[in-house]
């Protein structure tokens, strides 16, 4: 005999928002520009200018690499999730400090998903009901399979467990 279990459908379309900061990208054109004033009095500005456009290109560069390991990490993690049984209605972008997020919300309440989208120090971050961890973000890419499984245990089989 089997017991009817009530049916999980899940309103998410499969799409993660992408996530480019304007904060981080003024952060790293501000930083840049800094950096490159330095070089005035030794090559002057055409050299400046040139400092510049390196260094803020380059930070551009980093944090659009590490916008996409967050987001890829966090489809992955919802996709595993409903994969494995999850109800998620949905996932938004949000932004909390200088933090790229990501809201999954579930029926239980929201799971937040982000992190510092800056390739060299890209951290992940996952909080749930007040509590978080965080990790560094080519280590949790690197155990997705095992990071989606324990925190599905965590998360999704929390009222099951009572």
């Amino acid at each position: 005999m089997q017991l009817e279990q009530p049916s999980r459908e899940t309103s998410w379309d499969g799409t993660v928002p992408s996530a480019v900061d304007a904060r981080v990208l003024g952060l790293i054109v501000l930083t840049a520009g800094l950096a490159a004033s330095i070089n005035v009095p030794y090559g002057g500005l055409p050299l400046a200018g040139v400092a510049f456009a390196i260094l803020a290109a380059g930070g551009g560069a980093l944090h659009l690499l590490g916008e996409r390991q967050l987001r890829r990490i966090t489809d992955g993690l919802v996709e595993r999730w409903v994969a494995a049984g999850g109800e998620v209605e949905d996932v938004t972008r949000s932004s909390n400090g200088m933090q790229t997020e990501w809201r999954v919300h579930t029926p239980d309440g929201e799971i937040v998903i982000g992190g510092i989208a800056l390739v060299p120090i890209a951290q992940l971050a996952v909080e749930w009901r007040g509590i978080g961890d965080t990790m560094s973000a080519s280590e949790a890419e690197s155990n997705l399979d095992r990071l989606a499984t324990s925190l599905y245990r965590e998360i999704f089989e929390f009222d099951a467990n009572r």
